[in-house]
């Protein structure tokens, strides 16, 4: 893809008309700056968002975030709505491996100044607490007949079971559990790899982070959400686990296949695609609901590990509250205004963030007066933002903003360039204590290997897609 074949709209938006490849059926559009989108044109991410357009039942535009990267099928940071009722398709490609990779942010009773002579051993026993690296398993023993509810329940499931509080629920997108979710979907593989890991961080990206409120830009808002400036903050980053990712995996198989059973062409295999109303679609979706939950689920445990490691260190007295809890790689049927008309659409949101304003119904109770917590985190290191939705999300992009800074070097690259030689040492010399099971888990994530997370905030707030409210900065870091 070349600039030259881009039509600027404004400083933050860029057009890839339908007429640029034959087969598009609607245009492409690109949320960046100049200087994000140089990154942005070095890998096929704006090529995947071209493939996207091309999708049967495609309804308003092909969408990529600034922070888009290069993916499976879809590019991660793309989003696309598809019309059920009128032979709108599902691709377990718009959704990820990773169902319901997502975020929960947990503010605490407590600021910097309390926890940093602590933080060395608050992150090591945060690491002994929380199982994390690739295939690890953890210390909640389910039996099948619990993963069944754990897929239909979510989240609600394990406070019951006493891990969590039941306001964690209610400050949570869909309340920590979609419905429609169907265990008969889910195939044997999926629930071997998913029994042991429930309350496990994982590896690869997933992290978990102690920050503090470094920044304040909407005081309203941010006192909404209970935030102030030197707040202790945990920003939880994980998903699915070995569920999601297998349930991604069967269900390309099978779709590969029925594409052709439908008369389905699309120009990537791995866009596989069915009809949202057919047998394979509601099945994928049953099972994409189920482990959606899983991974609500999951962070519930992880975030119940969290008090516990906080109390040790710091006493009863160190609380922890839920702000919110967003997934970032899913496929939802919404309402939405579309040509005019409310209609139900099915969005797919890849590596994307749903940023609803109060005038949603969706929006939590506690956050009806200023709209939906936004949570973006950034690479390890630099920072994090809470964003809240925007009206002109609603408008542009089905409500939908950005989910994090975004990749420019590959794992592979990220582990052979020069900054992962010392980089605990680097980000000890700023006073960010990290731990991970290997040193890859520290050199694929270095900070060099992801866009600028400010830049990216910055485009899609003078986008008008969501609001800064507070920026985040690290402390201390476990990683896979």
């Amino acid at each position: 893809m070349q600039l030259s074949q881009l039509e600027k709209l404004d400083d933050y938006r860029w057009l890839i008309p339908r007429s640029t490849r034959a087969g598009m059926l609607t245009d492409a559009l690109v949320y960046s700056d100049e200087n994000l989108l140089e990154n942005i044109l070095n890998d096929l991410s704006l090529e995947q968002a071209m493939n996207v357009a091309m999708l049967p039942g495609i309804v308003g535009r092909s969408l990529a975030m600034p922070d888009v990267h290069q993916g499976y099928g879809f590019p991660i940071g793309g989003v696309a709505a598809t019309m059920p009722d009128e032979g709108g398709v599902v691709s377990p490609g718009g959704v990820g491996f990773d169902i319901n990779c997502g975020v929960r942010l947990l503010a605490s009773t407590l600021v910097r100044e309390e926890v940093q002579p602590k933080i060395r051993e608050l992150v090591n026993q945060l690491f002994r607490d929380i199982p994390s690296g690739a295939g690890r398993g953890g210390s909640i023993k389910l039996t099948s007949k619990d993963l069944d509810r754990v897929m239909t329940e979510g989240a609600a499931w394990m406070v019951e079971q006493g891990y969590g509080e039941p306001e964690d629920l209610t400050h949570s997108e869909e309340g920590g559990a979609m419905d429609g979710a169907d265990p008969a979907a889910v195939g044997d593989r999926p629930r071997k790899r998913g029994l042991p890991q429930l309350g496990t961080l994982g590896s690869g990206n997933h992290f978990l982070e102690v920050q503090y409120v470094e920044r304040v830009f909407e005081p309203a808002i941010a006192r909404e959400f209970g935030l102030q400036e030197e707040q202790i903050v945990v920003l939880i980053h994980s998903g699915s686990r070995g569920f999601g990712h297998q349930v991604c995996t069967d269900y390309l198989k099978d779709m590969d296949a029925a594409m052709r059973r439908y008369r389905i062409n699309v120009p990537d295999r791995q866009l596989a695609c069915v009809p949202v109303h057919s047998r394979e679609g509601q099945a994928y979706l049953g099972a994409m609901r189920a482990a959606a939950n899983f991974a609500w689920a999951n962070r519930q445990g992880i975030a119940h590990f969290t008090r516990k490691a906080f109390e040790r260190i710091f006493g009863q007295g160190a609380r922890m509250r839920v702000v919110y809890d967003v997934c970032h790689n899913i496929a939802k049927l919404e309402r939405h205004a579309v040509a005019g008309l409310d209609r139900k659409i099915l969005v797919h949101r890849k590596g994307a963030t749903r940023a609803f304003p109060r005038s949603r119904p969706e929006v939590p109770e506690a956050y009806k007066a200023v709209g939906q917590p936004v949570l973006i985190p950034g690479s390890m290191g630099t920072a994090s933002y809470v964003l809240v939705g925007a009206e002109g999300a609603l408008d542009e992009t089905f409500g939908t903003t950005c989910h994090g800074a975004g990749r420019v070097m590959s794992r592979t690259a990220a582990k052979k360039s020069a900054f992962a030689q010392n980089a605990r040492e680097r980000l000890e010399g700023r006073g960010i204590i990290v731990r991970s099971e290997t040193k890859d888990g520290i050199s694929e994530e270095i900070p060099e290997a992801y866009k600028d997370v400010d830049a990216v905030v910055n485009v899609v707030h003078n986008a008008g897609l969501s609001k800064r409210v507070a920026r985040l900065r690290p402390l201390g870091v476990i990683k896979g």
